[in-house]
């Protein structure tokens, strides 16, 4: 067993990482040691993560102990980059957490320094300058690297940067190149945030924290309305919003609600969070209050001024889609559904049940008026019947379904489906069969009418072919 991390104080008892353990209590008997839990610390640094989307909505994980944060356009926000680095430090030490901070151009160049235990503002065209003195494992390379620039003499950030680009690219490969270009500030690389960044944000910061659920959706309906401005200036309506909640101690806990269509209306948003709340299994914890309350639009897309009839009031289609929003805040996308058509000639895939609030993805498929009349009512899956036929390839002259023989009297077919061969499938069932089907329309005596098919072929083997009924006419 070895030691995988340190505290301050046991690295400043000569300690190191790599250790085994009984050489470290021989050392120090005192010896405090907890099992290395690496899902645990990296459950942890989301948490923190979390709770820096804070300073930016722009936050990156650099595993397994890091977070880079791109404070571009909002540094202002906090009274510059000297006052805002100041500040983000005292809120992480103020949660028990010590960090090291490096305010630079570009990602690598202030990862660089804070990992070497430094911190401080590094101003733009000076990285060079101030980071010559660090060690080259400041870039993050592979021990074998590291140890190989080692033995050839260059042991400094400056010492590589002397060097020619070619020998140094034959020898340690291109990635050390980009990495020393990155750091010093000669090529950028902009992060790749953990969460996508939203389309506008709004927020309520507050002096004393809020706890009160009446507070709570007060500053919730005021951010509404800022949202809600915002979106008509740009003439845009949104489809997914997401409210975040910031507490004292760090936590952060997030509600979404999407759209069926683009809204900016104020107080129908808030109707659909007030929903959102009540639906809470888990309700919203404020343990010592919220410090910030934001508001993001996720998704946004261009929102025309809604249609007004004589009666003053909007047509029905955004009533419905308005009840399709309140219904799914309250039970969830995956409980509240609606049919759509598929292009394909295959009955079983020519509907599909999707989440309502998707909205329409295309225009309804146009039926062709020659096209054969399909049955309302489907049986999933068919079911099996013995049927009769004068010739082999022939429609039914009768049938047994549920124990009951029908005389055909009239029939229609057949219509060949032959199964869709881009499709790759695993057929267990006749319905996922891809066996030829001839469906026919049938006539009994009592003037019931009933969609047939015949799975398979005579002429073409692979066993006999068996009759289904897959649907019932009206």
């Amino acid at each position: 067993m070895r030691l995988a991390a340190l505290s301050r104080a046991a690295r400043a008892a000569g300690l190191e990482a790599g250790l085994t353990l009984a050489d470290a209590r021989a050392r120090r008997p005192d010896l405090d040691v907890v099992a290395f839990d690496p899902a645990a610390d990296a459950a942890f640094l989301n948490r923190v993560a979390d709770d820096c989307d804070r300073w930016t909505p722009l936050v990156a994980l650099d595993a397994p102990d890091g977070l880079v944060l791109d404070i571009t356009g909002c540094a202002h926000l906090f009274g510059g980059e000297v006052a805002m680095r100041a500040r983000l430090l005292a809120h992480l030490k103020a949660h028990g957490l010590t960090a090291f901070s490096v305010v630079a151009n570009t990602p690598e160049a202030a990862r660089a320094p804070a990992r070497c235990g430094l911190g401080g503002l590094i101003p733009p065209g000076e990285e060079a300058a101030r980071l010559a003195g660090l060690p080259v494992a400041a870039l993050g390379l592979s021990p074998a690297i590291a140890s190989g620039l080692s033995r050839a003499g260059l042991k400094t950030l400056g010492d590589l940067a002397q060097r020619p680009a070619t020998p140094l690219a034959a020898r340690f490969g291109e990635e050390l190149l980009v990495r020393l270009r990155r750091t010093l500030g000669y090529e950028d690389a902009r992060i790749v945030p953990r969460r996508p960044l939203p389309d506008c944000i709004v927020e309520r910061r507050f002096a004393e924290p809020i706890a009160h659920a009446a507070d709570i959706e007060g500053a919730l309906a005021l951010l509404v309305e800022d949202v809600g401005r915002m979106l008509e200036g740009r003439g845009e309506g949104g489809r997914a919003f997401e409210a975040s909640f910031f507490r004292t101690d760090g936590a952060v806990r997030r509600l979404s609600v999407e759209t069926a269509r683009p809204l900016r209306d104020g107080p129908a948003l808030a109707r659909l969070f007030h929903e959102r709340l009540d639906s809470l299994a888990d309700p919203l914890d404020p343990g010592f209050g919220f410090d910030l309350v934001r508001l993001a639009v996720l998704r946004a897309e261009p929102l025309a001024a809604a249609q007004i009839g004589l009666d003053g009031r909007i047509n029905e289609e955004e009533e419905v889609a308005a009840l399709i929003d309140r219904l799914t805040t309250r039970l969830g996308r995956e409980r509240v559904l609606r049919f759509v058509l598929r292009d394909t000639h295959a009955p079983t895939r020519a509907g599909a049940l999707v989440p309502a609030i998707d909205g329409p993805a295309s225009p309804p498929l146009a039926v062709p008026e020659e096209e054969l009349p399909r049955p309302i009512t489907l049986f999933e899956p068919p079911q099996p019947v013995e049927a009769l036929a004068e010739v082999p390839d022939g429609p039914p002259l009768r049938f047994r379904w549920r124990r009951v023989t029908h005389e055909v009297v009239r029939s229609e077919g057949p219509e060949r489906i032959a199964p869709e061969w881009w499709r790759t499938l695993t057929a267990q069932t006749v319905q996922e069969s891809p066996r030829t089907r001839d469906y026919y329309r049938v006539e009994n005596h009592e003037g019931r009418r009933f969609w047939l098919f015949r799975a398979g072929l005579y002429e073409r083997g692979g066993g006999t072919p068996r009759w289904f009924l897959h649907g019932l006419f009206p």
